[in-house]
């Protein structure tokens, strides 16, 4: 594991070995005092359900509705390939990228490099602690990029939270260089209004230009102050990382007033998130093309100009929609899939009395051209699998996986597991495959399942929040021609041309 204080101090590198094995022990038991979560900086806390609710669970495990809790199934055209449990982070995974043979796996108290030369054995070879809510992560040459959305004390790796009422507390990007995989290096640190929740990489030859999204701003935040209506651009020379910087603030909602010009939420709209920034947005860049997952609006924009992006529409859905989440295009660019985190990602929304439109998957035609292009909607996606009243579950992150002619995709549904579903006919959306495990406990809803599941190279990667780093392989006729696409880099928020 390595340890890091900040971008400007000299780094301390703890080797796993015989020399360092008390001082790991040590340090071990010392830490986790320093990433001790708050409020922003972890899933929804595990909550207590009703004895009705245990009776149901229980009944339904003995009819066979649900697996057993851990118990494993899935589709005949699915492997279970390989797990590697959590090691020495303790804190919830979250998202992935890929580049090479390499797989960086994020948590909420640091991250985690693996070698995936071979899948059905993935093996660690660098593990970072440096904690910050949710450490969204990507890659993009010899950079990598952490987002910290909660109030810490500093920028450092070793920093605590501190409330962000005080405005000496940090929030942000950082940005490591991983020239050598086994020994990443902090470069950089960038301050970001709200934070960042995640993050979004516009690459190009000289520089990287990072669309940070962030949200929830509030009168009493010095550094966080409503309204707080766009995202924070960041420019990255790939030469200096150490001069990244804040180039811009595009307001993507405008003639808002003093609470912004998004979706005013609750009263207006029962049960609808207010927009108060962007959730994540993701990048068709061949196509000059981003989709905009914006709490109560989705948006899609132009960013010819990637330092002024431009919104081309805006669609809003207050009737099944509590919360967009999520962007993924089609390759031929003419569909939007968007995601509905209904509940926070805390809640259990996969059973009978939610149904299959609410914590579900919007799907969008994009018709017209250039900038009278339209979002329209044609029809919602969710597993046609009921999870248990204390699994949380719900639509989350996934990719597209390439193959010609056919709009296929592979997703996390927190304790849902993993879904591949057809959207090539945009009304008619179908389930091919799935992956799923039990429920993590018959008594509470406790924070687990996929966060992200992505097809990188021929398998299905996944990071479960709870269980660690799952590696999966499907065979079906319908899929076998995308083990043929190979990428050198891939962060899904920055969707590549799969068949240039």
């Amino acid at each position: 594991m390595i340890l890091f204080s900040n971008p400007r101090t000299r780094r301390r590198r703890l080797a796993v070995g015989a020399a360092a094995a008390g001082l790991l022990a040590a340090l071990l038991t010392a830490q986790p005092a320093a990433a001790i979560p708050d409020p922003g900086d972890g899933p929804v806390a595990e909550k207590e359900v009703s004895d009705s609710t245990r009776a149901e669970v229980r009944k339904a495990l003995k009819d066979g509705e649900i697996p057993g809790k851990d118990e494993i199934v899935h589709s005949d055209n699915i492997q279970h390939l390989a797990n590697v449990p959590k090691d020495v982070l303790p804190g919830t995974n979250s998202d992935l990228a890929f580049q090479g043979r390499y797989a960086f796996a994020g948590n909420y108290d640091g991250f985690r490099i693996f070698d995936i030369s071979r899948p059905t054995a993935p093996k660690t070879i660098a593990q970072v602690l440096c904690p910050g809510s949710q450490n969204d992560i990507s890659v993009s040459g010899d950079l990598l990029f952490l987002s910290t959305d909660s109030s810490r004390s500093d920028s450092s790796c070793n920093s605590t939270t501190q409330p962000a009422t005080e405005k000496s507390s940090w929030e942000g990007m950082k940005v490591f260089d991983i020239s050598d995989k086994r020994n990443p290096r902090y470069v950089a640190a960038v301050e970001t209004a709200c934070g960042s929740h995640t993050h979004t990489l516009v690459p190009d030859r000289k520089n990287v230009y990072v669309y940070v999204s962030s949200y929830s701003p509030s009168a009493t935040y010095p550094d966080c102050q409503p309204p707080h209506d766009g995202i924070s651009v960041i420019k990255v020379p790939r030469k200096a990382p150490e001069k990244a910087a804040v180039v811009g603030f595009p307001v993507l909602f405008p003639g808002g007033g003093p609470d912004g010009g998004g979706n005013p939420g609750s009263p207006t709209n029962p049960g609808v998130s207010k927009t108060t920034g962007c959730h994540d947005i993701t990048v068709l860049a061949d196509k000059d093309l981003a989709a905009g997952a914006c709490m109560g609006d989705g948006i899609l924009f132009s960013i010819k100009d990637p330092e002024h992006p431009k919104v081309i529409d805006r669609v809003q859905d207050n009737v099944n929609f509590a919360f967009w989440h999520s962007a993924t295009f089609n390759q031929r660019a003419n569909k939007v899939v968007f995601t509905d985190e209904l509940g926070g990602g805390g809640a259990a929304t996969c059973n009978a009395e939610i149904g299959p439109d609410r914590g579900a998957d919007g799907i969008y035609d994009i018709v017209g051209k250039g900038d009278k292009r339209k979002l329209v909607f044609r029809s919602y996606f969710k597993i046609p699998r009921h999870q248990a009243d204390t699994e949380n579950c719900v639509a989350h992150n996934g990719s597209l996986i390439p193959v010609r002619g056919k709009d296929l995709m592979v997703q996390a549904w927190y304790q849902g597991g993993i879904s591949v579903w057809d959207f090539t006919d945009s009304a008619h959306p179908k389930e091919i495959a799935y992956f799923d495990r039990g429920p993590l406990s018959t008594d509470t809803i406790s924070s687990g399942g996929s966060w992200s599941a992505y097809y990188y190279n021929g398998y299905i990667y996944s990071n479960e929040m709870a269980r660690g780093f799952d590696v999966l392989r499907i065979n079906d006729r319908r899929t076998d021609p995308a083990r043929w696409v190979h990428l050198r880099e891939l962060n899904v928020q920055t969707q590549p041309d799969y068949f240039d």
